[in-house]
């Protein structure tokens, strides 16, 4: 009786959670009419003419926004496992400084590097592209080393020197002993980066090209179109839920792999 009760509750908060989804859903499949007069209603005639619009206008964006995630979701993970991995392992001069200075940079918003990037952009002569919008999620996710940092203390340096003994140098220490291991931080680093640049809004809005600018910056401008004439909520509400499929996507197919990560990296902190 109790696990039915706990089984209930849980179902209850998972529709909780599911119902403005749905109800984004049923209102795309309406006229416009149709939702004005009854926002909670059933759509009487179901159509995926809106749908077809969002698609029309924001194929090339989206397009744009997986060419932009993947190699910036790539590349940042990577850069922090390695960066990880030497505030772990490797002792310098200065390391304390770096390390208080990624934490400092990981709880700064992402206002703050607007301007400093805007003007070395126009002092480098660099012109909004696609390659540019890449690098500056790179650099802006550098203070994820601290996750991979965290993560590695846990890892006993005597296996580090067994490694060593038998002629691993750093980047084969790195590649055949510490990243195998580390499958479920680099799990979450790949997810959460996924969903945080996916999402991004301002950095694709200002340095993004004109004629590729990621799904957020697109979604955001149809918004404002429809605005100025009467208000297209299917389209809106379409455009909205083909934005944040990827994201979605990808909870659903990694997101054990993602709740394992966190509890493997929470014990081993």
């Amino acid at each position: 009786m109790k696990r039915a009760g706990l089984y209930l509750l849980a179902a209850l908060a998972a529709l909780l959670i599911a119902l403005p989804l749905l109800l984004m859903l049923l209102n795309s499949l309406k006229s416009s009419a149709e939702v004005q007069g009854g926002f909670l209603a059933l759509p009487r005639d179901p159509s995926v003419a809106a749908w077809r619009q969002a698609w029309a206008q924001l194929s090339g964006s989206f397009g744009a926004s997986l060419m932009l995630a993947v190699p910036a979701v790539l590349l940042s993970a990577g850069f922090a496992a390695v960066n990880g991995f030497v505030l772990c392992k490797v002792r310098f001069r200065g390391e304390r400084w770096v390390g208080l200075a990624l934490v400092l940079a990981f709880f700064l918003p992402i206002k703050v590097y607007l301007l400093p990037l805007a003007i070395t952009m126009a002092r480098l002569g660099l012109e909004r592209s696609l390659p540019l919008l890449i690098a500056i999620h790179v650099i802006y996710s550098l203070p994820l080393a601290l996750f991979f940092r965290n993560h590695f203390l846990a890892f006993p340096d005597e296996l580090l020197q067994a490694a060593r003994l038998d002629g691993a140098g750093f980047w084969r220490l790195l590649w055949r002993v510490v990243l195998p291991l580390s499958k479920p931080i680099f799990v979450v680093v790949l997810i959460l980066q996924f969903t945080t640049i996916w999402n991004e809004y301002l950095f694709g809005l200002v340095f993004g090209p004109d004629g590729a600018r990621p799904i957020t910056a697109a979604l955001a401008q149809l918004s404002a179109q429809t605005e100025t004439g009467a208000r297209a909520y299917p389209l809106e509400m379409a455009a909205a839920l083909l934005a944040a499929a990827p994201t979605l996507v990808v909870y659903l197919l990694a997101g054990r792999h993602f709740t394992r990560g966190l509890v493997a990296g929470a014990v081993k902190g």
